[in-house]
């Protein structure tokens, strides 16, 4: 991540520190009764340790109680993750959960745990679409120009990618599935590295967050063909949806909180009550919506089933396409 976007996010972490508190907590409360820890299974400053910290800060306001944030980094979130599922499933424990998780499950062939076994949905947060951008220096100015130009030019396009696995990374994927286009995948340590070597032409396309491109898009350095979200984004209005031109595409960056399988059902209840009630506040919508964020309000039920949905979904890409871990 650039410089210019840390900054950005460390920003809206500090700024969580003035939410207001919010009247109404019970005072006889069952839960919680002691400090929370909140595992970020990511390095401090990204999106996922944004988003964390600033849902945090509102739990410990609404609850009175402090939500402790602790990053457990590595193995592309199954450290953390792992850390999560064996400790005591009693509520005071809970995991930032995002579209890695998903993908994971089918991506390692060895993981110390089953995410969909071992650990319970309690709260969705909020989508994060990317946008499909290409270097100004290809002459295609819509997706329906980009396919037939890669096809046209066998062994011409690379997509790059922030590493095997990643969200841009099964974007580019799932349009070479859906599209028989055949793109090579050069995949980076980061988005950095990659937007650097896509704004000089070194790779043709990528499939990246909506918060690491619009600034270079707004500089009219990169040409948006198309976002990956199912509606359209705010900040980015007059960019066309990819389902408009591959029926059926759909991708988003996706977070929310999970807890140990077997912690209390009450708990759970709670916690996602609070979750939504959060997601109705102005002051985090505008918090959320600062980092390209699409509510995403429901029932455990709800993430549940979209876990489910992803874990299933990417599994058939990550088979199809026999991609294998770094």
């Amino acid at each position: 991540m650039k410089l210019p976007y840390r900054r950005q996010f460390l920003g809206l972490a500090a700024s969580a520190a003035a939410l207001p508190a919010l009247p109404g907590v019970a005072q006889a409360q069952t839960y919680p009764t002691r400090p929370v820890r909140v595992v970020i299974p990511y390095a401090p400053a990204g999106p996922n340790d944004i988003i964390g910290r600033v849902l945090a800060q509102w739990l410990a306001e609404r609850f009175g109680t402090p939500f402790v944030v602790e990053n457990r980094p590595g193995a592309a979130t199954n450290v953390g993750t792992e850390a999560v599922v064996k400790s005591t499933p009693d509520g005071y424990t809970l995991l930032i959960v995002s579209s890695p998780h998903a993908i994971n499950a089918t991506l390692y062939d060895r993981i110390n745990f089953n995410f969909i076994r071992d650990i319970a949905p309690v709260a969705g947060i909020m989508r994060v679409p990317n946008v499909m951008v290409v270097a100004q220096s290809l002459p295609v100015k819509s997706v329906p120009e980009f396919i037939s130009y890669a096809k046209d030019n066998p062994g011409k396009v690379n997509f790059a990618s922030s590493g095997i696995g990643a969200s841009n990374h099964m974007s580019g994927e799932l349009f070479k599935s859906m599209t028989g286009v055949n793109m090579a995948h050069v995949p980076y340590r980061s988005s950095g590295p990659a937007l650097i070597d896509l704004l000089s032409g070194q790779v043709q396309v990528m499939f990246d967050a909506i918060t690491s491109t619009i600034e270079h898009i707004k500089a009219g350095r990169l040409r948006p063909l198309a976002v990956t979200s199912s509606a359209r984004a705010d900040v980015l209005s007059n960019t066309p949806v990819m389902a408009d031109f591959v029926p059926g595409y759909e991708v988003s960056n996706w977070f929310g909180i999970g807890v140990p399988r077997l912690a209390p059902e009450q708990v759970i209840k709670t916690l996602n009550s609070a979750v939504n009630t959060a997601l109705a506040d102005a002051n985090m919508k505008v918090r959320l919506a600062e980092l390209g964020g699409i509510l995403m309000p429901g029932t455990p039920s709800d993430f549940g089933k979209l876990i489910a949905d992803e874990t299933q979904k990417w599994g058939n890409v990550i088979r199809a396409a026999n991609i294998k871990p770094e």
